[in-house]
């Protein structure tokens, strides 16, 4: 088969090749945007299983302390308002650089950075006060599950502020070009996906365990 002027095209970034009769190989922006949604579908599975666990063995304390007696919704309701606001920030961030706007996106990285960090502190300093009043993970099935869950939305949290730092520094090396492009809206999209976890831990977690 000839394939013809009409029957290709270049992507974004001018490197690859799209053939209009399907005949080709899949492009490169369409085989990453594929990789991302599995990647991201299959980290909602296992937070599916880590909120499953958690629902099954919170009731589990062996005589230790519960959910209302650990948790201070005062510090919960703050770290929501950071990550949540990170998103924010993140996606008027995405939108700038979209634009190609590099000033405007690193103010908004920054901010990103900044509120995901002082989410993390939160978040760490909460879990050095229950280990020191010995409610670490080892204590009971409640406390088991209950590190497991948020200490893993947390380390994801970790990589992705890490992800940031690495997009950040590729932007000013190579600036916005598609490629990079591509990587930040994969990124973004990460970042909305924490945030979504972080409702269900919130709700699950913090506000019906203060009720029990």
């Amino acid at each position: 088969m000839t394939i013809t002027a009409s029957d290709e095209a270049l992507t974004a970034d001018g490197s690859e090749l799209v053939r209009a009769g399907g005949g080709g190989p899949a492009g490169k922006r369409i085989v990453v945007a594929y990789g991302f949604w599995i990647f991201i579908l299959s980290d909602m599975v296992m937070f599916s299983a880590l909120f499953a666990t958690y629902a099954v063995l919170s009731g589990n304390t062996a005589g230790g302390p519960t959910g209302a007696e650990l948790f201070n919704l005062r510090n919960v309701f703050i770290e929501t308002v950071c990550l949540l606001l990170s998103s924010y920030t993140c996606g008027l961030g995405a939108l700038s650089a979209e634009r190609r706007q590099p000033g405007r996106f690193f103010v908004f990285a920054a901010l990103t950075f900044l509120l995901g960090a002082a989410f993390l502190i939160i978040e760490a300093t909460e879990f050095a006060r229950m280990v020191q009043t010995g409610a670490g993970p080892s204590r009971s099935g409640f406390l088991s599950a209950f590190f497991a869950l948020v200490g893993m939305h947390g380390a994801h949290v970790t990589s992705g502020l890490l992800a940031l730092i690495y997009l950040a520094a590729q932007v000013i090396a190579k600036g916005l070009r598609p490629a990079v492009l591509r990587r930040l809206l994969c990124w973004s999209l990460f970042w909305h996906a924490l945030d979504i976890v972080w409702v269900g831990v919130f709700t699950l977690v913090y506000l019906m365990g203060v009720h029990h």
